[in-house]
């Protein structure tokens, strides 16, 4: 059973999007996440190198169901294009376009008391261009509830299970967090970016009614399904990181944020494994800039 702290994600979608504010608006409310993010060419270990791109959009739906209930649904598609060359692990260029498609749903129910729970359970298809989108199914659900000690405070836990392609079950527990630290700074876990992995932990500050900042980081790792051309062969490409970043945000109007983001690629891994998910060759590699721009809106 791996206990690694993977899907981080899905959590994306708890705090931020789906407060009381939220619920308290009633009616069905259409959302758009779009991002783009470009990782400048990097070295690995034992030679080579990599660069890559990658884009991602999603559309949601969530309406009330009740007076404490809120259901949603997701749509989301993405690709990552890697520019892997050179020697060492890129000598036979591993691998290039990945896509990922992902439906989710999330479940959300404030009880009278002050706890809140939810439910996130998803379904993500990752795979290289040339391989089969059904060929890197996973299935996964996060499950928990914060409490609110007072306006300024939320916490609570959550356990997430998911699979992984060719790898043992993924079990691992969650903290949720909202604190409010003054009327302007926030230690938080709350939503992540379009074009990111996941929220992890992050400090924001409200500057101005229109502007925010945040700086924070994350453990990011997502497996995908090769194609059947060597050295993969219809294995399994890995890519996994610690990335720390800073974001600033302008709230165009209630309904649209634009984000840009940069930050260091800190303990990046490749892996390539075979079709049962054996190693094949990994490699380190160098700390990397990032940049990057997101557009969070809700739509008419």
């Amino acid at each position: 059973m791996d206990c690694r702290p993977v899907h981080t994600g899905v959590m994306a979608l708890v705090l931020g999007a789906w407060s009381s504010a939220s619920m308290a608006q009633g009616g069905a409310v259409w959302t758009l996440d779009a991002g783009v993010v470009h990782q400048p060419s990097v070295s690995l270990d034992g030679g080579g190198d990599v660069d890559s791109v990658r884009a991602y959009t999603e559309i949601g739906r969530s309406w009330n169901t009740g007076a404490r209930a809120r259901l949603g649904l997701s749509l989301g598609y993405g690709e990552q294009h890697y520019d892997i060359s050179g020697a060492g692990f890129a000598a036979n260029d591993p691998w290039g376009r990945i896509r990922e498609l992902r439906l989710g749903a999330r479940y959300l129910h404030q009880l009278e008391s002050p706890w809140t729970l939810f439910l996130l359970p998803s379904l993500r298809f990752s795979a290289e261009s040339g391989a089969a989108l059904d060929d890197g199914a996973t299935v996964g659900m996060l499950a928990g509830g914060t409490y609110r000690f007072n306006e300024n405070l939320s916490i609570g836990p959550g356990i997430g299970v998911f699979t992984e392609i060719e790898d043992d079950v993924s079990v691992f527990p969650v903290l949720l967090l909202d604190w409010s630290l003054t009327d302007r700074l926030s230690l938080e876990s709350g939503r992540g970016f379009a074009a990111s992995r996941g929220p992890g932990l992050q400090l924001r500050w409200r500057f101005e009614s229109t502007w925010d900042f945040a700086v924070g980081g994350r453990y990011e790792k997502v497996r995908f399904r090769l194609d059947d051309d060597a050295p993969g062969a219809g294995g399994v490409g890995e890519d996994a990181s610690v990335p720390v970043f800073a974001v600033a945000s302008y709230h165009a109007s209630r309904d649209t944020t634009v984000s840009l983001l940069v930050g260091a690629q800190t303990s990046a891994t490749l892996r390539l494994e075979d079709r049962g998910g054996a190693l094949v060759q990994e490699a380190d590699a160098d700390t990397g800039v990032f940049y990057g721009l997101t557009l969070r809106a809700r739509l008419p």
